[in-house]
């Protein structure tokens, strides 16, 4: 069966909580799914015009939050309101501190967060760049010193059923398993 090419389901998308501030320190936040790691230090987002970009491209700067099983009504709370009509930070009820890296929000209700300076803003391609200069993680979700995604339970977007999905279950080993096959 062949389906619509508009409606390609590529996996996994995850579920990124954009935190900025505006010109008057008023921190906002948005989900946001098309993201990527592009280097070892570089972030790399498609993002259409919105509150956050105008405040990103004030400050120079922004937060990830990784969403996770215990964040999702929030989570999914910073897709559907506009920071442009309502203080979202506010209306969620959650917690928020100044990072100390960047001018950016830091939601505390997050375990893992990553402090980002913009890079790059590409309007036309609405595509966002930033830098990782520090990461914020909760001791809960650490392992022997490592973040323990079975531990941070982060979801994804599953674009088919419209529903958000835990990542963590371990399958197989990596740059292991496969060497049965290439060593035979």
């Amino acid at each position: 069966m062949e389906f619509d090419s508009k409606h390609a389901v590529i996996v996994p998308e995850g579920v990124f909580v954009i935190g900025t501030f505006d010109e008057n320190g008023v921190p906002n936040a948005m989900n946001a799914a098309w993201g990527i790691q592009s280097d070892y230090e570089k972030i790399s987002l498609f993002l259409a015009p919105h509150k956050t970009t105008e405040n990103l491209k004030k400050t120079g700067a922004f937060t990830i939050a990784f969403a996770t099983k215990n964040t999702v009504e929030i989570s999914d709370y910073f897709g559907v309101e506009s920071g442009k009509n309502v203080n979202k930070i506010e209306k969620a009820g959650v917690h928020v501190h100044k990072s100390t890296h960047v001018n950016a929000p830091i939601i505390e209700e997050y375990p893992l967060v990553l402090e980002c300076e913009v890079e790059e803003w590409d309007e036309k391609k609405e595509m966002l760049t930033g830098k990782i200069v520090a990461e914020q993680v909760d001791e809960s979700i650490l392992t022997d010193g490592k973040i323990d995604l079975g531990k941070l339970q982060p979801i994804m977007y599953d674009a088919s059923f419209h529903v958000y999905r835990v990542i963590g279950e371990i399958v197989g080993n990596a740059f292991k398993d496969g060497l049965k096959i290439k060593n035979k």
